[in-house]
């Protein structure tokens, strides 16, 4: 198990080929130590870690030790450690953690190489829940541990950590088993054989030596001072063989422990080194005849023996290797279809990695017995040295099925039999997922085609019937617009009339008029010129819709056209609370576009923001972008606003925020509507920016250039 990320990461990885010289460096070497002293000086030299020391479990688990630093003088880090029986110690207690802690100074700080500085304890090499992690990486301060790196190294530091234990296991069980061997061997020969160590100590030794050199408590006082003699003989020959050059055959006296005789044998010793040092004496005790022949025969087989371990340990590692780069899980079985070797893929399926869970070790039990009888039949095959089928199996952990298929192939020895057979298990689930989703992929197409080819008929049928509609909607959009032209241009004929002679009544030409008089026909006047301004808005739409409303191009100044707007709306500005301000850049160029449409927007904008602002102010600001050449005019005030619900609303027909009867502004709901149709006419746009009760912003934005019709 892998410890969980430390924090939230940051920054990038250092490059591959850096990290691909760390795995090498740590490939080339078994010793934790140098490995874990490589791996902090990395991260010194690429994460930006200053301080760190590295602690793991020593060979009999029994104390966390420091094994490497840096940042930390290294004789601290080696008088550095914790026995695990202390389950209350902090870093203990990180050791059956599975992600990082952190440790802040202050009293329940644990007391490291670190000092008082805060650090962060990771757990490194953790392979189950119940087992405690294999070592720790404590890494001073916080901040690097938002580096990738650090998570990277810890993550492959705690592989390092796994495989060399499972080394160390897989080698101690290779050593049992070789001892065993060994045992066997030395115990086939009829003549004593025995190992001791350079103190004269008994090591290993068959039968025939062990009956000779070795007692125990219940026998009798008489042989045990017989075995106790020969003891004594022994160590006296081997200490003077030792100071011989030459180690000559030696005879030796002893005595038979059982029967009291005198035994006589010729003494062969061999010293056995490993490396450099001596660390015992290989003896054989022969008679005469046999000395010379018992002699070669046991040196060969020693030899044998060392070749044979060398070479399986070589051919082993290369096998393991080659198995746990696979993610499939792989089986090794012998002639008789027991398992041999299996990588950790096969491990979690034919293995129990929760002890004492009846339910897991019921499954792995399902799963073994599924196997063996594939095995079997592979066994019983006949010629075929390769075989494909399908096995279920089941997760141990969570009980789902797991479809396989088996990939079986026999190894054969030089005579032709069977010595070996390698099983590749390749999970299934997803091609049959794939299967499954393909099939109901092809159910839903059929469907789906079946459905395009009503849906294309009917909207055949409906695409005919809304060109109709269509064709019908534009002959009454048609009559419509030529009915309010008409209805228009006949109403403005007699109000124009009525607005005549009501001006004539004003100024005296039929006589001087009475105040009540004069005051009744002002406001015939007044509301008069209002349903002339209605009318006309009603005659702008429908021209514009029509396109009948043509552009006429000319140049002109921004400035003078704003000066020339606001001399007309002067009545108006003269009696509105509101103050009104202009400010128009020089740097504005002249425009080259339609006059009489953009100053009649620009005065409805005026008008709008007048009627809907009762104090505060008014102001006009234009703007020009070269890089787009588009020319801006903002008409803002601090009125009533529009709520944002309503901001795409004013601009239809006929729309006003407030519909009812009862509204306290006048209109028909058409000024913004023909600005914005007139804005697109000029090839530009209006925007509109406003909360409630914060006032309203309406920018014009238009090109300083519009296209000629």
């Amino acid at each position: 198990m892998r410890p969980a990320s430390l924090v939230e990461k940051g920054g990038p990885l250092v490059s591959a080929e850096v990290r691909v010289a760390l795995m090498e460096h740590l490939l080339r070497t078994d010793d934790i130590a140098a490995c874990a002293q490589h791996c902090l000086e990395w991260l010194a030299a690429h994460a930006g870690v200053q301080r760190a020391i590295c602690a793991g479990l020593d060979e009999e688990g029994e104390r966390l030790v420091g094994n490497a630093s840096v940042g930390v003088s290294p004789l601290l880090v080696a008088e550095f450690w914790i026995e695990v029986e202390e389950r209350n110690h902090p870093l203990i207690a990180t050791l059956r953690r599975t992600e990082a802690v952190r440790f802040s100074g202050g009293g329940r700080h644990p007391i490291t190489p670190l000092g008082d500085e805060p650090f962060i304890a990771v757990p490194l090499g953790r392979q189950s829940t119940d087992q405690l992690a294999l070592g720790l990486l404590l890494l001073a301060g916080d901040s690097v541990t938002r580096s990738p790196n650090v998570q990277w190294v810890v993550e492959i530091l705690s592989d390092k950590f796994l495989s060399l234990r499972s080394r160390h296991l897989a080698s101690e069980s290779r050593f049992g088993r070789e001892r065993s061997l060994l045992h066997g061997v030395i115990n086939a020969v009829s003549d004593p054989i025995l190992l001791t160590d350079s103190d004269g100590r008994l090591v290993i030794a068959n039968t025939r030596a062990e009956n000779l050199f070795v007692s125990r408590e219940d026998e009798s006082e008489g042989r045990r001072r017989a075995v106790s003699m020969n003891n004594m003989l022994l160590s006296a020959a081997l200490a003077g063989r030792a100071m011989e050059r030459d180690h000559a055959r030696n005879e030796l006296l002893l005595v038979d422990p059982n029967e009291g005789s005198d035994l006589l044998f010729e003494l062969m010793s061999q010293p056995v080194r490993e490396g450099d040092g001596e660390v015992g004496i290989v003896s054989v005790l022969r008679n005469v005849t046999d000395l010379g022949r018992a002699s070669a025969e046991i040196g060969e087989t020693y030899e044998k023996l060392q070749l044979a371990q060398a070479r399986m340990q070589s051919e082993r590692h290369r096998l393991d290797l080659i198995i746990d780069s696979v993610a499939d899980p792989i089986i090794v079985t012998d002639a008789a279809g027991d398992i041999m070797l299996m990588n950790k893929p096969a491990e979690r399926l034919f293995t129990v990695q929760i002890p004492g869970n009846e339910e897991a070790e019921r499954r792995v039990r399902s799963n073994d017995a599924h196997f063996s009888s594939f095995i079997s039949n592979l066994l019983f095959s006949g010629s075929e040295k390769r075989v494909r089928g399908d096995i279920t199996l089941v997760d141990q952990e969570t009980g789902e099925s797991l479809p396989v298929e088996a990939i079986a192939g026999k190894i054969l020895s030089p005579q032709g039999e069977l010595t070996t057979v390698v099983t590749i298990l390749h999970d299934q689930r997803e091609a049959l997922e794939k299967a499954r989703l393909y099939e109901q992929l092809k159910k839903f197409s059929t469907e789906l085609e079946a459905r395009v080819q009503a849906a294309t008929a009917e909207l055949a049928e409906q695409n005919e019937l809304l060109r109709r509609q269509a064709v019908e909607l534009e002959q009454a959009s048609a009559a419509k617009s030529q009915f309010l032209a008409n209805m228009s241009h006949e109403f403005r004929t007699p109000l124009n009339a009525i607005l005549g002679y009501t001006s004539m009544l004003l100024q005296g030409v039929s006589g001087k008029l009475l105040p009540a008089q004069q005051k009744a026909l002002s406001r015939i006047d007044s509301n008069g010129r209002h349903l002339l301004d209605l009318i006309n808005e009603i005659l702008d739409i429908t021209r514009i819709e029509s396109g009948k409303m043509p552009l006429h191009i000319s140049r002109f100044e921004l400035q003078a056209l704003i000066d020339e707007v606001f001399a007309e709306l002067d009545p108006i500005i003269s009696r509105s609370p509101a103050q009104v301000t202009a400010r128009i850049p020089a740097n504005i160029p002249e425009l080259e576009t339609d006059r009489q449409k953009l100053k009649q927007i620009v005065v409805n904008l005026i008008s709008n923001a007048l009627k809907f602002t009762h104090e505060g102010r008014i102001r006009v600001v234009a703007g020009y972008n070269a890089r787009s050449r588009m020319v801006t005019i903002a008409v803002s005030d601090t009125g009533i606003g529009i709520a944002e619900e309503y901001h795409q609303k004013v601009f239809e027909d006929f729309r006003q925020v407030d519909a009812s009867t009862t509204r306290a502004y006048g209109g028909t709901g058409l000024g913004l509507s023909i600005c914005r149709r007139l804005s697109s006419m000029l090839g530009g746009r209006i925007t509109l920016k406003s909360k409630l009760g914060k006032g309203s912003t309406f920018t014009l934005h238009i090109p300083r250039k519009s296209r000629r019709p």
